[in-house]
């Protein structure tokens, strides 16, 4: 089986070398969003379907995008019932709402789930006559979405230049993703502003999601150079500012910094795929309603000594790029200095080390679950069995 998946494996990174992935349109600056707007090439007058949800659409500086809107002679509809993890019932609903109001574009101003919410209303106007279940897995869309624009409020998920998008079947209690090269935002707009009301814990999580993401990248068998260096900048720009807006939300730089992290690790692993910190991850997102960034950080010290010595090279390289090991060390003591530095990281932000919410009784499920999840998909450097699995739900658990 385990020379299936890396047959799959190889298939996937031709794939990424010989047809390429598709990048956003980056904006940065003063005039990002204006930029970005006007890049769309819509006629004046033209509605725009602004996806969001409830709590950010009372903050006054999301209001202001909205005026920046107007004013470029654009119309608004604002869709803001996107829930923490969007349900395939949000997703019908900013489509019809995309649909009535004869919308013809896309503005997602949020956090992963607003993002991963307007790129499936996107599907679904495109390819109307499916199912949103029936995006699942690869390659489902096939055709070019609405003209759009992601704009990330929170520095973590990347979905503002990644290929997936993940959402919720509360009926079956899954959390699935559709990938598709489709599903890349065209544009994506990086205002730090936005993200200067995010209270400490949720700057830390959302951070360490991107952190996440940045080293299973690296850890892939898929990785190549440009996602190499991409996980490696993102790492690097992590470590040094997250402290810095963890101790000061209005530090407008670090905020900059982190939200350009999150796109570079976003590059990075949407050409390589995740591992299981997220396999594990995406089942308590799904049966407990955990946050997603919440609940890697929570894992990634687990999976990561799962894995032990046979990643030691690789955590070694990270510990030397972001300059938190001595160079004559061996091997090993790189890739422990680093581990204990993304140790002592969360535990300085007050990040919790166990779920209070795991049931003893869920965990032979959820391991199955996130296996299921991960095999064939997933191109970790080694694999996981059942037990391991479970080990690793049973080290986090109160119950440990």
């Amino acid at each position: 089986m385990a020379l299936l998946y890396r047959c799959y494996h190889f298939i996937l990174k031709c794939i990424v070398v010989f047809v390429g992935v598709p990048n956003p349109q980056l904006h940065r600056g003063h005039n990002a969003l204006a930029d970005a707007i006007n890049a769309l090439h819509l006629n004046k007058s033209s509605n725009l379907l602004i996806v969001t949800d409830k709590t950010l659409h009372k903050l006054p500086i999301i209001n202001a995008q909205l005026a920046l809107i107007q004013k470029l002679g654009f119309n608004s509809v604002v869709f803001d019932f996107v829930h923490p993890n969007p349900s395939i019932s949000n997703v019908e609903q900013g489509f019809i709402c995309y649909q009535q109001n004869n919308c013809s574009g896309i503005v997602a101003i949020g956090g992963g789930s607003v993002i991963d919410c307007a790129k499936l209303i996107g599907a679904k106007v495109v390819r109307p006559n499916k199912a949103v279940s029936d995006f699942k897995g690869l390659f489902k869309v096939l055709k070019r979405l609405p003209p759009n624009i992601a704009i990330p409020t929170t520095a973590g998920t990347g979905a503002e230049t990644t290929v997936a998008a993940v959402v919720n079947d509360p009926q079956a209690q899954l959390k699935y993703a559709a990938t598709d090269f489709s599903l890349v935002p065209q544009h994506a707009v990086l205002i730090p502003e936005l993200t200067v009301s995010l209270p400490p814990h949720l700057t830390a999580t959302t951070a360490i999601d991107a952190l996440t993401h940045a080293i299973e990248a690296l850890l892939s068998v898929n990785t190549l150079a440009f996602s190499r260096q991409r996980a490696l900048e993102a790492c690097d720009i992590i470590f040094t500012y997250l402290p810095k807006a963890y101790e000061n939300g209005d530090d407008v730089h670090a905020r900059e910094q982190l939200l350009l992290a999150s796109f570079y690790a976003g590059q990075a692993f949407t050409r390589t795929s995740v591992g299981y910190v997220h396999a594990i991850s995406h089942q308590l997102s799904a049966n407990y309603g955990t946050a997603h960034g919440l609940s890697n950080a929570v894992l990634l010290l687990p999976v990561l000594r799962w894995y032990g010595q046979r990643v030691n090279k690789t955590l070694a390289m990270i510990a030397r790029e972001c300059r938190l090991t001595s160079l004559d060390y061996p091997t090993a003591r790189q890739a422990q200095d680093l581990l204990a530095h993304i140790e002592l990281l969360l535990e300085n932000m007050n990040i919790q080390t166990h779920f209070s919410e795991l049931r003893h009784e869920d965990i032979d499920t959820l391991a199955k679950e996130a296996l299921k999840e991960a095999h064939p998909d997933y191109p970790v450097p080694y694999f996981m069995n059942f037990n391991e699995c479970r080990n690793i739900l049973h080290s986090v658990s109160v119950i440990a």
